[in-house]
């Protein structure tokens, strides 16, 4: 705005400055364009191209370590973000989704047994716990115990079903 000023209204450098608050250091101060800005452009493409996972630190510390580059980190950085590699974004690794194969269907009475686990909430507030086995191809249920966590289930199941 204090060059406009100075520009259109014809107004001092110093009057100009001070109206806007700038620093008459600031006003006249012209960025210089450095060949090793290119070059340090070039090296960050380049390491982000062949290394997609590598981020500003790593970068740096391979130009500065392996190459034997005195660049400094902040010029470094201020490229890195000009180039706009800091805003990279890692795709999601996907699991492949395999479809499952489908169920058998039993042809007869007792060749495919399913067991479960049921809990429910009697009016009294009291809760139940039920194992079940049925049969897959009757729909019919073979034992239904009421009980507790313990491994009584198994030796009763192994039994009852002439399996022991």
């Amino acid at each position: 705005m204090a060059r406009e000023a100075v520009q259109q209204r014809g107004v001092a450098i110093r009057v100009a400055c001070a109206v806007f608050s700038v620093s008459e250091s600031c006003y006249r101060y012209e960025s210089k364009e450095n060949a090793e800005n290119d070059e340090t452009a070039d090296w960050l493409i380049r390491l982000t191209g062949n290394h997609r996972n590598w981020d500003f630190g790593l970068c740096y510390l391979y130009l500065r370590d392996v190459k034997s580059f005195g660049w400094n980190h902040q010029r470094v950085y201020r490229i890195y973000r000009e180039l706009e590699l800091n805003l990279r974004i890692k795709p999601r690794k996907r699991l492949v989704g395999e479809k499952p194969e489908p169920l058998a269907v039993p042809a007869a009475i007792n060749q495919v047994w399913s067991m479960d686990f049921m809990h429910d909430t009697l009016e009294d507030g009291r809760s139940i716990r039920l194992f079940n086995v049925i049969d897959d191809f009757s729909c019919d249920a073979l034992v239904r115990i009421p009980g507790n966590r313990d491994r009584r289930f198994w030796f009763i199941v192994n039994t009852d079903s002439g399996r022991s």
